[in-house]
């Protein structure tokens, strides 16, 4: 994907969350390109040269890498005018680890002339080595897909608190937390405050925990400022740094029109399971007790599953979810550009109910042909038919199914 970026674009940034390997990928493409340059703006000698003279620092004749772009936005400038007098592709590759176009003192976000990648933590099929392509099998085989999975509950919930950060993914889980402690420190610390100047870090720190035992609810930020005390113009704020930092998504939700659209309510989702379930302080075992989080947590997984695979599937799709005045609604709904969508409910039981199937059967009335397929993804084993296009598939099928 980055490779054909720099084919026809001249500046490409490879954005995303703190620790989720978007150095290990520039290097890469660093190694494979003729006369590339790297330079780490994490070394404060690099970063003195780049702040002193940016026009200078970015005058090369290859591909320039720098890393850490967000370290100094006043690059942007000297590399804007760079690109516009040698219009040639593949000139820069950026990265950072805050979004860019939300730097406060970014002096130029190279409209027309940048193109950013975001990079998440790992899918599970990265990790498993799978094909990570159910939303192409999804829209090309609809109900017709079948799955087999030999995991069952338990594998799943480890799953979930593992997470995708790589670091988090090669440790022991009893020392995960450690590393989860110290991401959120420095994320909280160094980016947000790169975005935006925070006085009263233990206040976020406190939404963090609340925003944790609400992922996969509706997102109110009245409701949030009642329970956390905090103003509701400072939460909606604080939301946008989180978002902005790659630690919380929201997902928008579906209705027939685009105003409806804009004014309903999204639902919130923590961008990596891990991070949510250890903000919870709840590990695999403690999340399958009664009364633990397994639901929100395993709804929260298949989302950012699906939305990972969306920056990378064939078939361009938006992810939305749903929920009607009287309470009836689908987890995930897929919509392509010409109307079509494959809408999906997570379980984190091995059994599937028939009301289980309430919101999807809805959806499927209301849509018509433009209904592809509905899914219930759950912890058991087996792909199971439900009625017409609706079927129960193994959460496995997320990674392992092929279009």
């Amino acid at each position: 994907m980055v490779d054909e970026a720099l084919a026809d674009t001249r500046v490409v940034t490879i954005n995303g969350a703190r620790q989720v390997g978007k150095s290990t990928l520039a290097r890469l493409v660093a190694a494979n390109t003729d006369r590339a340059l790297l330079r780490f703006l994490d070394d404060p000698a690099t970063l003195r040269a780049a702040q002193d003279d940016p026009a200078g620092f970015v005058d090369h004749d290859g591909l320039l890498v720098i890393d850490e772009v967000q370290l100094s936005p006043a690059l942007f400038r000297s590399i804007k005018l760079a690109v516009d007098s040698d219009p040639r592709p593949g000139r820069f590759l950026l990265t950072g680890s805050s979004q860019v176009l939300a730097l406060r003192d970014l002096p130029d976000a190279l409209p027309g002339r940048m193109e950013i990648i975001e990079m998440w933590p790992l899918a599970q099929g990265e990790i498993e080595g799978a094909a990570d392509r159910f939303v192409d099998a999804a829209f090309t085989h609809g109900s017709k897909l079948r799955c087999e999975s030999g995991l069952r509950r338990r594998d799943y919930l480890d799953r979930v608190v593992r997470g995708g950060f790589p670091e988090a993914v090669r440790r022991q889980p009893r020392r995960r937390p450690a590393f989860f402690d110290s991401y959120l420190s420095t994320l909280v610390s160094r980016d947000v405050m790169q975005l935006s100047a925070i006085e009263r870090l233990g206040e976020l720190r406190k939404l963090l925990a609340l925003l944790a035992s609400r992922a996969g609810g509706l997102l109110v930020p009245g409701t949030l400022s009642g329970l956390s005390g905090i103003s509701r113009s400072t939460l909606n704020r604080y939301l946008d740094l989180l978002s902005a930092a790659f630690l919380v998504k929201r997902i928008p939700a579906w209705a027939a029109g685009q105003t409806q659209r804009a004014i309903s309510t999204p639902k919130l989702a923590f961008v990596d399971s891990g991070i949510a379930s250890h903000l919870l302080g709840q590990d695999s075992g403690r999340l399958a007790e009664p009364g633990g989080a397994a639901g929100p947590m395993v709804e929260n997984f298949v989302l950012m599953e699906l939305a990972r695979q969306l920056t990378w599937s064939d078939q361009r799709a938006e992810l939305y979810h749903y929920r009607t005045k009287d309470g009836t609604e689908v987890d995930a709904v897929l919509e392509t550009p010409d109307g079509r969508v494959v809408a999906i409910e997570a379980k984190a039981a091995a059994t599937v109910r028939t009301e289980d199937l309430a919101g999807l059967r809805h959806l499927a009335t209301r849509l018509g042909e433009r209904f592809v397929a509905g899914f219930v993804l759950y912890s058991g084993q087996q792909t199971l038919p439900f009625g017409d296009r609706l079927r129960a598939m193994p959460i496995e099928s997320l990674w392992t199914v092929e279009p």
